[in-house]
């Protein structure tokens, strides 16, 4: 009983690869010595010299009686304090749309419709797929809901987290992308 290839077929294979390595061999490099030549006697390319660094001013932050830039202005704090008192939160059993799944960086306003007395927005999604939006409608993981449409523009008004444990709404826009 046989196993493997018959000793004819593996002599076979074995001239095959010493005629294919040996047609590999040719010494005769005359044209690559001349283009090695030829290249090395090109006229050398000049570098420029670096840009001169200029030097930035220093500037020494003293608190004095400046207010912290991390801390939030009395009017940011007293408007997260009246939305606190007034509830302010998204509504954890509404039902979420499809465009809230996407940041608002990554839509993209294409265009509008306007159909009787309604102005729809088209929006494209990273995906291409693209959207048709109303004012009411949601968009962006912000639970921003849109207030208004325009020709060139989307206004929505966001419900984001202020830092202390409530919410606040914030104005945000998706400009019309040409």
């Amino acid at each position: 009983m046989k196993h493997g290839p018959s000793r004819g077929g593996a002599v076979l294979s074995l001239l095959l690869c010493a005629g294919v390595i040996g047609g590999c061999s040719n010494r005769d490099m005359r044209d690559l010595n001349r283009y090695v030549d030829e290249v090395k006697s090109r006229k050398q390319g000049e570098i420029e010299p670096l840009p001169e660094i200029k030097q930035i001013e220093t500037f020494a932050y003293r608190a004095d009686d400046r207010r912290s830039p991390f801390e939030p202005t009395e009017q940011e704090r007293a408007d997260d304090q009246v939305q606190q008192q007034n509830g302010l939160a998204p509504d954890p059993n509404r039902r979420k749309e499809e465009l809230e799944s996407y940041s608002l960086d990554s839509l993209r306003m294409v265009g509008t419709l306007k159909r009787e007395e309604t102005i729809w927005a088209l929006v494209r999604t990273q995906d291409k797929t693209i959207y048709r939006v109303k004012a009411g409608n949601y968009m962006g993981q912000n639970h921003g809901q849109i207030t208004h449409i325009d020709e060139n523009d989307i206004e929505l008004t966001e419900i984001v987290p202020n830092g202390q444990g409530g919410y606040r709404e914030r104005q945000a826009s998706l400009a019309l992308k040409e």
